[in-house]
């Protein structure tokens, strides 16, 4: 195992866990980078394969010391790496100061690549400020009501009593049947549908999947695949979602400049396997994204798994999820015999495909529960606002949430520095929670100095509490901070995430070279203890995965 020689005596080194739990598609793309320190030492957790929902690319084997784990599957739609392994969760050990720790998967954690059009430059039209992207929502945005935003959902409060079925063709929330054709886009479009759905029944739109996967910051072909952590990041830094009219499918254009018509700023990461959590969602917010595991190519292809008389669907083996869709619905009750497989129970999720309507019952199918892997990655958007609601978003980590970084404990604290514009009010902060049962607090400082003088000492909490799932939240802070023009001020966040010894989400280049990650703009800190900091861009190579929102006065 390589070590880096510590040059700073005394000092705690925080390790990497590099992530890559793909919805989509197991995409094993992160890789963790060995920064040595005091007695630290770390492998890589999992192996690190790299296969993605309809790729069309081969698998990229992930080599940390002479450890790879590659290989080629078939994915739906091209050559891409199906059993690459794809939970990075799950494997090694981590050492932090000495001693040992068990690094952390956790359900639902990820590695992300994201989405930003133009790099580090401003997001969607905003201009950059303090040497961050600072993306901005000026204009008239074409759906400016408020959607949804559920507080109990950060906390996990609000469960309700379910019925044994639901689907949403009876509730009128069902959202339109895409058809990806071709291309390897099935992770887009079930992402946009399941944000499309969490707006129903209320406000119907569709959203372009052109947009998403031509504009955002990761190196790859609409035929080459993809995964949720790049709709994640890609919604989070503001670059859509757009209306499909202002960018329609498959037209081989994809016009520069257009201003997201929503803000996404919350998505809940639920438990693999967790079924009441699914239906919660469901019920509660919206489709839920997940995958399967498919040798079918499009609506025409047979498979041994699939009962086209029924428009029943189930895989049992090894083969990781290479096809993203989206859970709308349920039946417990849904026979077994439906099935080509011989199941232990009745059953199964109702979910929407992207191959148009002449695939199972326009467009939908029923998933058996005993599925391998429908259910194991989910998302859910529990935050959709108007492009109205704050003016600016600064952040650095524009590639998402890539990997984790912590001291061997479960507990760190992180910060992002930024300097304000004119006129602007701090109204919330945003970060990822990368496993269940976080608790966080935040603060904020402000008039700071250099970077070198970082202490953060005047800081002053804003917000504390307690976050149920994984995924990205945004915190409002208790009252609005009225900023000076030109000031420097600063995010700081406490984190504790039970049974994690990296608990700090982290964008950095994996070496793979299909992310664009910029470390120029960032002035993100690290620290053991809230004391002692250390600038994370020059000592880990890293930006930290932490936003801020502010409105025009």
């Amino acid at each position: 195992m390589r070590q880096k020689q510590n040059r700073r005596k005394r000092r705690r080194r925080p390790l990497y866990l590099a992530l890559a739990l793909s919805l989509g598609l197991t995409a094993g793309c992160s890789r963790w980078q060995p920064d040595g320190g005091s007695g630290a030492q770390a492998q890589q957790d999992g192996g690190a394969g790299s296969g993605y929902a309809d790729g069309g690319g081969k698998g990229t084997g992930g080599v940390a010391d002479g450890v790879a784990g590659g290989g080629n599957g078939a994915a739906d739609g091209g050559n891409s790496a199906a059993n690459g392994g794809n939970s990075a969760g799950s494997g090694g050990n981590s050492a932090a100061d000495g001693g040992n720790g068990a690094a952390d998967g956790g359900s639902g954690a990820n590695g992300g690549n994201g989405a930003a059009d133009g790099g580090n430059s401003a997001a969607n039209g905003g201009n950059g400020t303090g040497g961050k992207s600072a993306a901005s929502s000026d204009g008239q945005s074409p759906c400016a009501e408020i959607i949804h935003r559920d507080q109990e959902a950060q906390s996990g409060g609000g469960d309700v009593k379910l019925p044994s079925a639901y689907d949403y063709r009876k509730t009128g929330r069902a959202p339109q049947i895409g058809n990806q054709g071709s291309l390897g886009t099935c992770w887009a479009f079930a992402s946009l549908k399941a944000l499309e759905s969490s707006l129903l029944p209320g406000k119907s739109l569709e959203l372009s999947v052109d947009h998403m996967t031509l504009h955002n910051s990761f190196s790859m072909s609409q035929d080459a695949g993809g995964e949720y952590t790049m709709s994640m990041a890609y919604l989070l830094a503001w670059q859509g979602p757009v209306l499909e009219s202002e960018d329609p499918y498959g037209d081989g254009y994809s016009p520069d400049g257009l201003k997201p018509c929503l803000h996404v700023q919350d998505i809940q990461i639920l438990p693999a396997k967790d079924y009441e959590a699914i239906k919660q969602a469901v019920y509660r917010y919206g489709g839920v994204q997940s995958s399967l595991y498919t040798s079918m190519r499009n609506y025409q292809s047979e498979s041994v798994y699939y009962n086209r008389t029924t428009n029943s669907y189930c895989y049992i083996g090894d083969e990781k999820p290479n096809h993203d869709s989206v859970i709308i619905g349920w039946d417990d009750n849904y026979s077994k015999d439906n099935f080509n497989m011989g199941l232990e129970g009745d059953g199964a999720f109702i979910c929407t495909n992207s191959w148009g309507e002449d695939f199972g019952d326009q467009g939908y199918f029923y998933v058996s529960y005993y599925d391998t892997n429908i259910g194991v990655h989910n998302i859910v958007y529990t935050g959709v606002e108007p492009a109205d609601n704050y003016d600016h978003n600064y952040q650095s980590d524009l590639c998402g949430w890539v990997g984790q970084i912590g001291y061997g404990r479960d507990s760190a604290w992180f910060a992002n520095a930024y300097t304000a514009g004119k006129g602007e009010n701090l109204e919330a902060a945003g970060f990822y929670a990368t496993d269940q049962n976080t608790d966080y607090e935040l603060y904020v400082a402000r008039h700071l100095g250099e970077k070198a003088d970082q202490t953060f000492g005047q800081r002053v909490k804003v917000a504390e509490g307690r976050l149920r799932y994984a995924g990205f939240y945004t915190i409002p802070l208790d009252q609005k901070i009225v900023l000076d023009d030109g000031e420097k001020f600063a995010i700081i966040v406490k984190i504790t995430t039970p049974g994690t010894v990296h608990p700090v989400a982290i964008e950095y280049d994996a070496g793979d070279g299909m992310a664009e990650i910029d470390l120029s703009d960032g002035e993100g800190y690290l620290s053991f203890d809230g004391d002692k900091w250390e600038h994370v861009e020059e000592t880990q190579k890293c930006n930290v995965c932490l936003k801020a929102y502010t409105s025009n006065r």
